[in-house]
């Protein structure tokens, strides 16, 4: 059920798609691009084969068209579409694991008219697996290869709906995001991505990690799109109790979107949360000249008290949901699904080492599996650890002290190398992990480039605050012009412009 949405995608249409063509030639020219690239990058799992006929059912459909027609859309491959393509969550364990089901969201897409083209991979397990894992890489998919370089990481745990946008495949993409794994594919990709409040999209019928931050979100060409796409998706769903009164909390978020809507805003600027790099904190300070320049002004915000503390309790509260949640979601996969438990998984990816674990291990399901579920007093004390030094006195306090509308902080560095040996080396800045933890919205936004490597810019608010971030984003991607296109070259290391630098002097 649906409450009320016809009403708004009709509305939300008038204001006119990107696509001017019909839903047919929109998914045939999807399918093309998707034909003549993805060999490059690995970006989508498996094509839905039903994806034509959904296309011409839509065109013979109503003549009010949703707010989404003309949009072939790719969603991560841990949530379920009805169809016959299984949702795997990038693990061997699952390939069986066809539900016939709508995950409610994607009932929310249909609804709006889009096409449900097809699965893009993920970091296995949405990089819960392993402390030591590759961004990117599943049993199922292999490795997804950032567009910009073919060589360099495209983070996740969203890898390939970030990678598949970025290369042009398509507009739009959902993916999910439990902390950073829709805005670190989205700034390392340079796209847009949205991370909502959680349960402003309901959860249900994707593989989960954690209830009290899981969230699936757009990851688009455009901060446009990502309205349309969250103008989609947004709702109530009383079986999803994070999400049972998203309705009262929806706005118009395409009505959002002016270009002068920084003006007279108040942001604070997350100095605590620059040092990815020198480079990256340079483009930033460019970013910040931008929304200056729009009428927007900056509050300097230089520490945030126990922020350290935060990971040692997160770590307790994922890998302690994680083992409750998944165990539940394993419970209603079809018979043919034999892992049935998070112990079953740690099993049955040891008897399939040779591809399973030939790269890295399951430390962190090991973890899980050893904890003590969600009655644990430690368990609880982590929680209002985390959610008090993110929320309460984190985001929430550095909003009010200043009187700040937003906060804005680079997102992630430029992208990092795939490396086999040692997996992720990635530190630094970043406040992403506030909003994950605290469970409010993070918004990021192309911002330059570092050597040809995008970088992005976060925008992140109190609960619920998505219409005015998109609104920010949107004034500031109009107003920054940032201009990237990938290459799909081997490496930055071999361009004309790099590679002679790294040659001896010649004398």
């Amino acid at each position: 059920m649906i409450p009320a949405l016809g009403a708004l995608l009709v509305a939300a249409a008038s204001s006119g798609t990107s696509a001017a063509q019909t839903a047919e030639a929109a998914t045939q020219a999807a399918i093309a691009r998707i034909e003549a690239t993805d060999s490059k990058i690995h970006a989508v799992i498996a094509l839905d084969p039903t994806a034509l006929d959904q296309a011409r059912a839509i065109d013979r459909g109503r003549k009010a068209r949703g707010v989404l027609y003309g949009y072939a859309i790719l969603i991560k491959d841990n949530i379920e579409s009805d169809g016959p393509l299984p949702t795997t969550a990038g693990s061997m364990a699952l390939l069986d694991n066809v539900p016939h089901r709508d995950a409610p969201l994607v009932t929310r897409l249909r609804a709006a008219d889009a096409v449900i083209l097809g699965k893009t991979n993920l970091s296995e397990w949405a990089n819960i697996r392993s402390s030591a894992s590759i961004s990117g890489w599943s049993g199922v998919g292999g490795q997804t290869r950032n567009p910009y370089a073919l060589d360099r990481d495209p983070c996740g745990s969203s890898s390939g709906s970030g990678a598949a946008v970025a290369a042009g495949e398509v507009e739009a993409a959902i993916g999910t995001e439990t902390d950073g794994s829709i805005t670190c594919p989205a700034a390392i990709n340079g796209v847009v991505g949205l991370k909502p409040t959680v349960g402003l999209v309901s959860r249900r019928r994707i593989i989960p990690i954690s209830h009290s931050q899981d969230t699936a979100g757009p990851i688009t060409k455009d901060v446009t799109t990502a309205a349309r796409v969250l103008t989609a998706i947004a709702g109530s769903d009383p079986e999803d109790p994070a999400a049972k009164d998203a309705d009262a909390h929806i706005s118009d978020y395409l009505a959002a979107l002016k270009p002068d809507a920084l003006k007279g805003v108040r942001i604070g600027v997350l100095r605590f949360a620059m040092g990815w790099s020198e480079p990256t904190d340079k483009v930033f300070e460019q970013a910040l000249a931008v929304l200056k320049a729009q009428g927007a002004t900056l509050v300097d915000i230089t520490e945030l008290k126990d922020r350290e503390k935060i990971g040692k309790a997160e770590t307790l509260v994922l890998n302690t949901e994680f083992k409750v949640d998944l165990n539940a979601y394993l419970a209603t996969t079809p018979p043919a699904v034999k892992s049935r438990t998070l112990a079953d998984l740690i099993a049955f990816n040891i008897a399939h080492a040779d591809r399973e674990l030939a790269l890295f291990g399951q430390d962190t399901f090991v973890k899980a599996e050893a904890t003590k579920g969600l009655n644990d007093p430690d368990y609880k004390t982590a929680r209002e650890t985390s959610l008090r030094i993110a929320g309460h006195d984190g985001i929430d306090a550095m909003l009010a002290k200043d009187h700040l509308d937003a906060l804005v902080c680079p997102t992630m560095p430029p992208a990092w190398k795939i490396d086999v040996a040692n997996g992720d080396q990635i530190g630094g800045g970043g406040a992403g992990g506030l909003a994950a933890v605290a469970g409010y919205p993070h918004l990021t936004v192309p911002m330059g480039a570092v050597m040809g490597l995008p970088v992005g810019l976060s925008f992140i608010g109190p609960a619920w605050s998505e219409a005015r971030l998109l609104g920010y984003g949107y004034a500031y991607e109009q107003a920054a012009k940032v201009k990237l296109a990938p290459r799909f070259i081997p490496s930055i290391e071999d361009t004309k412009e790099i590679a002679p630098l790294l040659e001896p002097l010649k004398r």
